[in-house]
């Protein structure tokens, strides 16, 4: 008998040129029981897929069993966790303290280390008092502060009869 045919769709079959028709043709040919010589060497490879539905597989209650053993017989539930914006960004905020710190730390170590500028520096030796007499400077500096202080508390005064009416006015002054 000739088997051209046959050893035409093998050669297909191996540069990957077969449609599903001519593999199935393929298969019925090697799960005949006579077969040539020189074609038996392939018919293993064919009447693979044949073998493997024969053997023992999993049931279509597979699933059902194995949950009912782990203690959860129904459908596995999944949980889904909102997340909110606050958190999303929660390690950019880190991130950007954390950095704020080293900038931070760096230029007050670069302030208390580093060299200063010379028009920073002073120079104590060159330093001179206005004032011969402490009593004097000491009169001279409380009598700027009682001016800064009835500075600030005029204005109160004035802003507090602002807002009221013509006869609080009138009580207030006579208060007064």
């Amino acid at each position: 008998m000739d088997y051209k045919y046959i050893e035409q769709l093998l050669e297909r079959y191996w540069i990957c040129e077969t449609s599903l028709e001519e593999e199935s043709i393929l298969r019925a040919f090697f799960s005949q029981e006579d077969v040539p010589a020189s074609l038996r060497k392939y018919k293993s490879l064919f009447i693979f897929e044949q073998k493997t539905k024969k053997e023992d597989c999993l049931g279509d209650d597979f699933d059902k069993r194995i949950l009912a053993i782990t203690g959860d017989a129904e459908t596995p539930k999944v949980k889904a966790v909102r997340v909110s914006i606050h958190e999303r960004l929660m390690p950019l905020f880190k991130a950007a303290a954390v950095v704020a710190m080293i900038v931070a730390l760096g230029g007050a170590a670069q302030f208390q280390f580093g060299n200063k500028p010379a028009d920073e520096e002073i120079d104590y030796e060159d330093y001179k008092d206005t004032y011969n007499d402490p009593t004097a400077a000491y009169d001279k500096v409380e009598n700027a502060l009682e001016m800064i202080s009835e500075g600030f508390s005029q204005p109160q005064q004035n802003d507090s009869i602002v807002g009221m009416g013509d006869a609080a006015k009138n009580d207030m002054r006579r208060t007064e």
